[in-house]
């Protein structure tokens, strides 16, 4: 006998459909096991896929993010439209969503059936140089970094390096097979100033060659900026992404607190639902 499993597609961190970062929601699948969620992130082939369990330590509900080819403890859009497309069904605004890296909380405005936005509050992550610094920056094709290169470990790890304008950004072509040998990391590469800020994230050793929006590395960034003086701690900031390949993303970035104590760190934006299926399997 054949099981129905309903999902939901919607275009993250954007609010116009066909844009942002795609991703497909299962809203009840608590029977699936480890292998068959894989198996079905690999059948959409989208950056993510989530599959909502029932909650097991407090919170409204527990997510399981995979990749197309891993499974994932946390990640930025997944957890965003998660919250949306739960928060839509259950009429709920103010969600706790359970992940492998902890107990992300996420308040919702919900626009109509179909749109909303919402505010995460991220895992606060750990963070150090990266070792392999030339390597990377021979792989992506560039001299330097404007920051140094660290990385920043919020339950996925990215890499970050800064260029010297947006232009630079977007002229990156970099070697990917070189960039996968780095294992699984996401690679964000970076420019702008004060609120405006452009980012292209790369992340083949997880699947995603170039990702159209990455709301785990946006919390990363803000606290990177802020650590080095290039923002202040608690402004707001954009950051756009997405746009060289055809996806353009914003994302709202700040980090509360100080160089010393990091209070906080939160990530918005909008999504919009574009589809609705089911798999028979």
């Amino acid at each position: 006998m054949s099981a129905a499993y309903r999902y939901v597609l919607l275009d993250v961190f954007t609010d116009s459909p066909l844009e942002g970062n795609q991703l497909a929601v299962f809203p009840e699948a608590p029977e699936l096991s480890a292998g068959e969620m894989q198996r079905l992130a690999r059948e959409l082939n989208l950056s993510e896929t989530v599959f909502v369990r029932p909650a097991e330590d407090g919170g409204d509900a527990r997510i399981r993010i995979f990749t197309p080819a891993a499974e994932m403890p946390f990640a930025g859009h997944p957890t965003l439209g998660s919250a949306i497309v739960i928060g839509s069904e259950r009429g709920r605004e103010q969600l706790t969503l359970e992940t492998g890296a902890g107990h992300v909380p996420v308040s919702l405005s919900l626009d109509t059936e179909l749109a909303g936005s919402g505010w995460m509050r991220q895992p606060i992550p750990t963070w150090g140089p990266y070792a392999r610094q030339a390597e990377l920056l021979r792989a992506l094709g560039v001299e330097r970094s404007e920051l140094p290169v660290e990385a920043y470990v919020n339950g996925p790890e990215h890499v970050y390096v800064e260029l010297p304008d947006v232009p630079a950004v977007a002229a990156l072509s970099p070697d990917m097979r070189a960039l996968d040998e780095h294992g699984e990391i996401g690679v964000s590469c970076f420019a702008g100033s004060g609120r405006t800020w452009r980012t292209r994230v790369f992340a083949p050793g997880l699947g995603v060659a170039e990702d159209p929006a990455t709301g785990s590395a946006a919390g990363p960034l803000v606290l990177h900026l802020a650590r080095h003086g290039r923002v202040g701690f608690g402004a707001e900031i954009e950051i756009h992404q997405g746009a060289e390949i055809g996806r353009p993303s914003l994302l709202l970035a700040r980090a509360v607190g100080s160089g010393e104590m990091v209070e906080r760190i939160e990530v918005g934006g909008s999504a919009v639902i574009v589809a609705r299926g089911e798999f028979l399997l």
